[in-house]
């Protein structure tokens, strides 16, 4: 115990410190919301890797590892060929330019500079507010679920000592306390799932013997798509891969970085650091081996840290898991208090506040939704990746096509882009209620498919059919956001 405090205590009082420093930058609503422009890609790049791998993957990816073996290993590959590699180099230039020339500092702001649509504003400022809640509340289960397995503490004090350091150096010292804290939780979880993976593949006697082991508990743990079936496999690896195109607080990151040049390098750097996505599943399958009793799913990774890793790794281990959970709850936490101030108290109804005024409106905000998510996350649903899956799925069906459109297709129509979300939301969130409404019973091969896949189907549908066929966007608007108009 004296170990892992010691580790925390330093590893927690360098990010508030951190926070501290970067207080004195943040010196206006722009700072707070995206760090002025001015994030180089060392930075950007391996805070987007903290904000995605957060302790959702960590946790929640073991979790699945250990249910549904081997086959899991393809979500990974997903997660860093389609939702971070591809992602920096279909959105990552275009967005930043966008944004730039539209002024924008949120995704809720870009929809309506681009569309010239104040209500696509306000339904995704309030479709992605509520539902990114909803995702740090499974970002809070898995540093909570780390620090219950490891340090023997209840949970609720997990969620409690992970939720008051985030909420600091947030309040403080806004996006670019996230991002550089963001760079410092990278390195620390990328150590330590590589350390962990390195032990573990000993214990269990390298991956010769891990599938022969596997084999003999089930044999779909090491087939494709094994026991999960395809409908799941598919259906989750696009929900954390195709899905990340339409999360605010990662596309944040194309905003905030100095120079659109700085991309290519950027691209690269996260493409290394993404690597360790494939981590959390494959030390998920070995844990089903070596830990193959547990209360919960969400137990699996820590309870092989413990067993695998002496306290000083344990400690490093633990550290990794709440760098991956902070670095994404203070993203998200950023995004949600800049949305709801600038998206729909400013502009929503129409209230004006001074420069400094909306400064401090942010920081209160950013606390206030922090503490919400602390005291739903006090009683969590479900396992951390399907609370995960459930809130990703309606906020890509609110964002994804809207934004990819927007940036690529100058006709995309605002009535079609605003039905799309709401068709969108409409149909993941019927899809997932489907077995409790006492409906007819799905076809099997559909009975797997996840609400994203159909939330998003029914977007792409209703955005291109509804440009085709309505009226186009407003050339004044198109303009700007080409940067042919001035502001």
């Amino acid at each position: 115990m004296t170990v892992y405090i010691l580790v925390l205590v330093v590893y927690l009082g360098s990010l508030a410190a951190i926070g501290m420093v970067m207080s004195k930058r943040s010196k206006s609503a722009g700072d707070f919301a995206i760090g002025g422009r001015s994030v180089g890609p060392w930075v950007t790049a391996l805070s987007f890797v903290a904000a995605y791998y957060s302790s959702v993957v960590i946790i929640g990816g073991g979790a699945f590892g250990w249910k549904f073996g081997l086959s899991t290993l393809w979500v990974g590959a997903g997660n860093v060929l389609i939702g971070t590699t591809l992602a920096w180099i279909v959105l990552g230039r275009r967005i930043r330019r966008f944004t730039e020339n539209l002024d924008a500092m949120t995704l809720p702001g870009f929809f309506a500079g681009r569309y010239g649509s104040e209500s696509a504003r306000i339904f995704s400022a309030a479709a992605t507010g509520l539902f990114l809640i909803i995702y740090n509340v499974s970002v809070l289960k898995g540093m909570s679920n780390a620090f219950e397995v490891l340090m023997d503490l209840p949970y609720w004090a997990g969620v409690v000592i992970s939720g008051v350091v985030i909420l600091f150096y947030t309040a403080v010292g806004g996006y670019l306390a996230v991002v550089w804290t963001s760079m410092v939780q990278a390195i620390v979880m990328i150590a330590a799932l590589t350390l962990l993976t390195f032990f573990a593949l000993q214990e269990v006697g390298g991956m010769t013997e891990l599938v022969a082991r596997l084999n003999a508990v089930d044999p779909g743990l090491v087939s494709t798509p094994g026991t999960w079936g395809w409908a799941g496999l598919i259906s989750f690896t696009l929900i954390v891969s195709l899905g990340t195109w339409g999360m605010p607080q990662l596309i944040v990151r194309f905003y905030s970085i100095k120079d659109p040049k700085m991309l290519r390098v950027g691209t690269v750097v996260v493409t290394l650091g993404a690597s360790i996505a494939l981590l959390p599943y494959l030390t998920g399958a070995i844990a089903r081996v070596l830990v193959p009793e547990l209360d919960s799913a969400d137990q699996a990774i820590p309870a092989l840290t413990r067993l695998v890793l002496n306290d000083w790794g344990g400690a490093l281990f633990l550290a990794g898991v709440v760098a991956a959970g902070m670095s994404t709850f203070a993203g998200v936490l950023i995004i949600i208090s800049s949305s709801m101030v600038r998206d729909v108290w400013i502009h929503g109804l129409g209230r004006t506040l001074s420069p400094a005024a909306e400064l401090k409106a942010n920081r209160v905000m950013s606390l206030a939704v922090g503490v919400v998510s602390l005291l739903i996350a006090l009683k969590p649903p479900a396992l951390v990746l399907v609370l995960t899956a459930f809130s990703w799925a309606v906020i890509a069906s609110t964002n994804l096509w809207p934004l990819l459109f927007g940036i690529y297709w100058k006709r995309t129509s605002p009535k079609a882009t605003l039905w799309s979300m709401l068709c969108g939301v409409g149909a993941a969130l019927l899809w997932q209620a489907w077995p409790k409404l006492g409906l007819p019973a799905l076809p099997v091969a559909l009975a797997g498919v996840h609400g994203f896949v159909v939330g998003t189907a029914v977007g792409l549908v209703v955005i291109v059919v509804g440009t085709l066929v309505g009226k186009p966007a407003d050339g004044r608007f198109v303009e700007r956001a080409w940067g042919k108009t001035a502001p």
